[in-house]
């Protein structure tokens, strides 16, 4: 597969600055540099072949290479901010036979230095991307188990439309009709405001005294008349009822 250079960002004015070593861990100060004389001017531009990523600092009129700083990763090593601007930068440059050196690097507006940031940062989202998409092609895909498994089983709820229109529920008891109370064939309620029922009095019983009937003869209403009925043998018997 063929390799071509692509232009990540130009910007046609930079200054580099000698910086002194770093004694301490703290980060590098661009105010302890020489800002008012910069010791080159020139062209910068990011290209990349691939997935490798070169950082050039170019003469501006004929193109010729001063110097140069592969980025393996960014933020990292090779291109550091300073701890008192978002203008300047320490860069790593390297020659062919691969020594280093730290040299400074700033802009004059700060709006280049974010074109910077996100000219790098584009890039190696890009290659992370990439590299997912290849991993997902090599690797293989995981079917989905969609059959039951033994023992297994589903419920499916489903409307069914009867005949009369109406839907209903499958697999679904049918709710039982409510009783309803209707006037005729059936008892009806006893009516508002009623808090009694009136009862009819039973006759005396016939197991009463001889006595306690003979002192209340009208007892026996129309039946009365019968006390005077003469019993065979010329006998009566008041309390002898004949029908």
């Amino acid at each position: 597969m063929d390799t071509y250079e692509s232009i990540l960002l130009v910007k046609n004015e930079v200054f580099v600055f000698k910086i002194p070593p770093r004694t301490t861990n703290r980060g590098y100060r661009a105010a302890d540099w020489n800002l008012a004389e910069p010791t080159w001017t020139g062209r910068l531009r990011i290209v990349s072949v691939g997935d490798t990523c070169t950082l050039k600092l170019e003469d501006r009129n004929n193109g010729e290479l001063f110097a140069k700083c592969p980025i393996e990763q960014y933020p990292g090593v090779a291109l550091e901010s300073v701890s008192d601007s978002s203008r300047y930068f320490v860069v790593r440059i390297q020659d062919e036979n691969g020594r280093a050196a730290f040299i400074g690097l700033g802009f004059g507006d700060r709006s280049d230095s974010f074109d910077l940031n996100v000219a790098l940062q584009d890039h190696f989202k890009r290659i992370k991307v990439c590299e997912e998409i290849a991993k997902e092609k090599n690797e293989p895909k995981q079917e989905l188990d969609l059959k039951f498994k033994e023992g297994e089983t589903i419920k499916i709820n489903m409307k069914i439309t009867k005949k009369d229109g109406s839907e209903g529920v499958a697999n679904k008891q049918a709710a039982k009709p409510r009783p309803t109370i209707s006037g005729v064939g059936g008892l009806l309620p006893p009516p508002p405001g009623s808090s009694s029922i009136k009862t009819i009095p039973a006759p005396p019983s016939q197991t009463s005294s001889p006595s306690h009937q003979s002192t209340n003869p009208n007892n026996w209403g129309e039946f009365t008349s019968s006390n005077n009925t003469s019993q065979p043998g010329g006998h009566s018997n008041p309390n002898w009822v004949q029908f």
